[in-house]
């Protein structure tokens, strides 16, 4: 054989014609979307909704954010056991509603991922410090860094296992938490039994009334975010009809019972009005923290900024491996570089991964030299990513079985049928508007509108609207029409 053909053999080994591997199990996509949910919102700012809404607020702040999840996940799960694809959103998007809205999505969630591995690893290096308050922070992520991306290019599987073992740490804190807290409350642990007085004392249950609920309820959201997660997982399960309606159901009650439970415990042990609740970003004050040293466990602290360390290296991989996959689905559909859809002999689209971890690291240099404000901006426009991406989700699921409809199928036949179709999809896409429109409503307040927080706070509408419109001036595209709608897909 010729070196010309030896050389084209080479690169047709490691190009689009290799595709992605099922190598996900059910065990896996379950504690993907778990890992990806359970994180500092829970362990760090739980202390701060009971503290603006009280106890009371709180939960009714959780279990609202529970609801809009839970339909979340039964439209992601029914166009995904249908479609298993990675990279749904863009995917979904652009099959149901119109291509310039999928390619608005998927930048918007790519960007979304990098910017959150960006955070993560700032986090990384700052969580140290509590051990080891005087070595700089880039001496810790950087490695950090080095460990997510060797986790996501070696094997999905590594990247699986990797995300089931960083899960199980933080479900099992969060069980010994329960468990200790039911304890405590019975008085068996920690002294006598406390009773409801937290609940009942000074503006407790509902601190601040409807307005600080609505005011909770966004911070609330954000920590939800990231069950979204198994959506992208679908194409690499190894058997996604089966798989994904399993894991989308056992996701919501574990999850579900999981927060709110660990806010009800808190609600009776901490007082609403305790100043420590206050400080969100202190391990020492985390509300899981004084719980345990009310139990008598003086090395509490260490062990939960252990905890807490765990949930930024997992948030960090997940996201890594979320945007890498977008970014390989959109290649593939055109909606970026065509480098970018070589997959290598294990399966794992290597340009993709190079790209996404090139650019969150360059965002986290942004904040390591000079004063961080370019990197401040892009996380501010971040920050309302994710719910852009949920009503994607809301929106491409009604078009979807509209659509499904009209063409005559049988909805029977769908491997996972969400319930309570449209009310769910409406409700999400409603929540979700409140969150974002919410986001700086107290900007609006007062003598003057403060146009500076806003231009921060909603950047990313502006940056997501000119994607959607520029794409769709450019390449002429309409609505996808109910009859032309495509239900097929090529296999990952």
């Amino acid at each position: 054989m010729s070196n010309t053909a030896l050389q084209t053999e080479k690169e047709t080994d490691f190009s689009e014609h290799h595709h992605l591997k099922r190598n996900l199990q059910a065990r896996h996509l379950t504690m993907i979307a778990i890992g990806g949910t359970i994180g500092t919102g829970l362990f760090l700012a739980s202390g701060g909704t009971i503290s603006q809404a009280g106890p009371g607020g709180a939960i009714v702040a959780y279990i609202l954010s529970g609801l809009m999840m839970l339909f979340l996940m039964t439209s992601l799960g029914e166009m995904a056991t249908l479609m298993p694809i990675s990279g749904t959103f863009s995917t979904y998007s652009s099959k149901f509603v119109d291509p310039a809205f999928g390619f608005a999505q998927g930048w918007n969630y790519w960007y979304y991922s990098a910017m959150i591995i960006a955070l993560e690893l700032s986090a990384a290096g700052l969580i140290m410090k509590f051990w080891l308050p005087n070595v700089p922070s880039i001496f810790w992520s950087v490695p950090s860094l080095a460990i997510i991306f060797l986790l996501n290019f070696l094997s999905v599987r590594g990247y699986g296992e990797a995300e089931y073992w960083f899960s199980i740490i933080k479900v099992a804190t969060i069980i010994l938490f329960l468990v200790i807290g039911v304890l405590i409350i019975l008085g068996i642990m920690g002294g006598h039994s406390v009773g409801f007085k937290n609940f009942t004392a000074g503006e407790a249950p509902f601190k601040g009334g409807f307005a600080s609920i609505i005011s909770v309820f966004m911070i609330v959201g954000f920590s939800f975010q990231g069950t979204e997660m198994v959506g992208f997982s679908a194409g690499e399960s190894e058997n996604p009809r089966e798989n994904m309606p399993k894991a989308i159901r056992q996701i919501f009650w574990r999850i579900l019972l999981f927060f709110i439970f660990s806010i009800i415990i808190i609600g009776f042990l901490v007082p609403y009005n305790d100043p420590r609740l206050l400080n969100s970003d202190n391990v020492s004050e985390s509300p899981f923290t004084l719980v345990f040293e009310r139990a008598g466990l003086a090395f509490a602290a260490s062990v939960m900024n252990a905890v807490v360390l765990t949930a930024v290296l997992s948030t960090a991989n997940s996201q890594m491996y979320a945007g890498s996959r977008l970014l390989w689905t959109m290649a593939k559909e055109g909606n970026a570089p065509k480098f970018l859809t070589k997959v290598n002999s294990r399966g794992i689209p290597a340009n993709a991964l190079y790209v996404t971890t090139a650019v969150g690291m360059l965002a986290f240099l942004t904040s390591i030299f000079g004063d961080g404000k370019v990197f401040f901006w892009l996380l501010n426009a971040c920050s309302l990513s994710g719910f852009l991406a949920w009503i994607g989700i809301a929106v491409s699921h009604y078009r979807f079985r509209k659509g499904y409809v009209a063409q005559g199928r049988d909805l029977n036949e769908l491997p996972f049928k969400a319930k309570w179709f449209p009310f769910g999809p409406f409700l999400t896409l409603a929540l979700c508007m409140v969150a974002i429109l919410g986001q700086d409503y107290k900007a609006f307040l007062g003598d003057k509108i403060d146009w500076n927080g806003l231009l921060v706070t909603y950047l990313g509408i502006p940056i997501f609207l000119t994607a959607w419109l520029s794409y769709k001036f450019i390449k002429k595209t309409k609505v996808v029409t109910l009859k032309d709608m495509d239900f097929e897909h090529e296999d990952v």
